[in-house]
């Protein structure tokens, strides 16, 4: 069984930083994708950023170059450093693992970038 936690959400100023962070149970997080999505409302899930097993990453356009996601799988997180932000950045942020076909989600945490 897999349990995420989302963690590092809140109000942050336009230009401002946030830091989010995702706890991962379970065995399966090493042999894992993982990936941020965000949700902002009347909008759909979107993918944010994504890192693989072995360390690779792809990052959504509008915010390459301003995010960054890593791992640690010694301690099962994930995390996504998010820079520069904007209004437009404001959503529900939710953590992602993929692994053998089934997609596991966090409860995710809320993202407000205003002034």
């Amino acid at each position: 069984q897999v349990q995420l936690v989302e963690s590092g959400g809140g109000l942050v100023q336009p230009g401002g930083s946030l830091r989010l962070s995702c706890a991962a149970s379970g065995s399966l997080f090493s042999r894992s994708a993982m990936a941020w999505y965000r949700q902002a409302p009347g909008s759909q899930r979107e993918l944010v950023a994504a890192i693989t097993r072995y360390g690779p990453t792809t990052y959504a356009d509008s915010v390459k170059g301003r995010f960054t996601v890593s791992r640690d799988n010694a301690k099962n997180t994930v995390s996504l450093q998010m820079n520069s932000l904007k209004p437009e950045d404001t959503a529900v942020y939710y953590c992602n693992l993929y692994y053998g076909g089934s997609a596991y989600w966090g409860q995710g945490t809320q993202v407000t970038v205003s002034s």
